[in-house]
């Protein structure tokens, strides 16, 4: 009689894990580290004599370099083992929004939510178009602009925000002791939230490199802003002209300032959360 040949591994069939799935680390494709909880696109992949690692970049800008371990990273909630791309014929990784998010193929605009994010310019408008506007029309909110932080009060009040119609409101110049900080302390209510940037316009939330110039002008206080930058840099001084050459620079979050990244989100993410549609 031939005797039976048992495993040596005693773990219960219900206790065992069961292999992740393997993932191409193709660039850009977006993952969690499961020990750390760092969120970033696949920027590259190489071998060490450690083992292969893959190098994230977050939304801003910080780079961190990590084992490609079995079941090491999360991929949309699902735990995955990345494994180096098997070469240029590979599939590529999920598409991805201006924002860095997952695009979802075909997905159709939702109803338009109570809830609203106001902006102070048409501008500012317009750059959260290009960056979050894929995100937005998922979410079903739209962005309004202010003709002025001095009318935000009085929106406000018309607005009568609650808890299914939040209102968030985005700030230019919004630091301490500024006109600006003072109106935002008016609007205080559980169901607004305001939050701000330091830069004194928008045009400024735009990274130098993207626009092709090293930095910033710095303009004498008492001069037009706009219009002295457009001088600095030898533009015409047309405002309308030069932010179209500006915002032209910005293909996606990569080319916007962490200081204005993070707000528009926290916006985005008060609006959202336990609003009606």
């Amino acid at each position: 009689m031939q005797s039976k040949r048992y495993s040596a591994d005693l773990t219960p069939p219900w206790k065992k894990q069961r292999p992740a799935p393997e993932v191409e680390a193709e660039a850009d494709l977006v993952v969690e580290e499961v020990t750390t909880g760092f969120c970033g696109a696949v920027i590259r992949c190489e071998k060490s004599a450690q083992g292969p690692t893959v190098t994230l970049e977050d939304r801003f800008g910080k780079h961190r370099v990590f084992p490609m371990e079995p079941r090491g990273f999360l991929l949309e909630g699902e735990v995955v083992t990345l494994v180096r791309p098997r070469g240029r014929a590979a599939a590529s990784g999920p598409a991805r929004t201006a924002s860095g998010s997952l695009a979802v193929p075909g997905a159709r605009a939702r109803v338009a939510r109570a809830g609203r994010i106001y902006v102070e310019g048409r501008h500012d408008a317009e750059l959260v178009e290009r960056v979050w506007g894929d995100d937005l029309r998922i979410e079903g909110v739209v962005v309004e602009y202010l003709e002025g932080i001095d009318d935000l009060p009085g929106i406000v009040r018309a607005f009568s925000p609650g808890p299914d119609a939040r209102l968030g409101v985005l700030v230019d110049h919004l630091v301490p002791g500024s006109k600006e900080s003072r109106i935002a302390a008016e609007v205080s209510d559980p169901h607004v939230c305001v939050v701000g940037h330091p830069y004194i316009d928008v045009w400024e939330a735009v990274k130098p490199s993207s626009v092709g110039i090293a930095a910033w002008p710095v303009v004498p206080r008492g001069q037009d802003w706009k219009t002295g930058v457009c001088r600095a840099l030898g533009w015409p001084e047309n405002t309308g002209a030069a932010w179209q050459r500006i915002l032209s620079g910005v293909r996606s979050y990569k080319d916007v300032e962490p200081a204005l990244l993070g707000r528009v989100e926290e916006l985005i993410d008060f609006v959202t959360v336990g609003g009606a549609s």
